[in-house]
């Protein structure tokens, strides 16, 4: 059990990751074994986060001096809270490829890992994300990827323009 001043330290912490936090996740940390966790938190900080296990009834306390007006008890688990600098977006790349990548015991359902991810709320919009969606945005390539397939997509037309214009041309030499 912890002391009055341990808590009121862990209080502390907290507010000073979500001071500078642009969004928040939480996990379900449960039968995920210390290595790995501590895997999760050097990736994390990787993308400019933190990882914390704090206590819901604490974390409530911390997200309603914020503003935040989220139910934390529909969380029947112990929830880890991942505190992003970088938006929702950097956050949710980092943790499902953490979930995804965890090796699923035998006979395991293959997506039970990231299950465990359970919700989020963007801080600068004021919005909660469920799962789902925090799922679909871990799922989607990162923005330079993205940019290069758009670029891609613009080019071939042109690129394609291009070679019946050379073809032509050489059609017509040879005529």
């Amino acid at each position: 059990m912890k002391t009055k001043v341990q808590k009121q330290e862990e209080l502390t912490r907290g507010r000073g990751l979500l001071a500078k936090s642009d969004a928040i996740l939480f996990t379900d940390f449960t039968k995920i074994s210390a290595e790995n966790l501590r895997r999760l938190r050097r990736d994390l900080k990787n993308v400019g986060g933190d990882f914390l296990v704090i206590k819901k009834r604490l974390l409530a306390i911390l997200l309603k001096e914020n503003g935040i007006d989220l139910d934390l008890k529909r969380f029947k688990m112990s929830i880890g809270t991942f505190f992003s600098q970088k938006g929702v977006e950097g956050a949710s790349g980092s943790i499902y490829k953490f979930f995804s990548s965890l090796e699923v015991p035998e006979g395991g359902e293959k997506t039970m890992w990231v299950k465990h991810i359970l919700a989020g709320y963007d801080i600068k919009n004021k919005i909660e994300i469920n799962s789902l969606e925090i799922v679909s945005i871990g799922q989607l390539p990162p923005r330079e990827v993205l940019l290069g397939q758009l670029l891609g997509i613009l080019a071939a037309p042109i690129r394609s323009f291009l070679y019946i214009l050379d073809q032509k041309s050489k059609s017509t030499a040879s005529n």
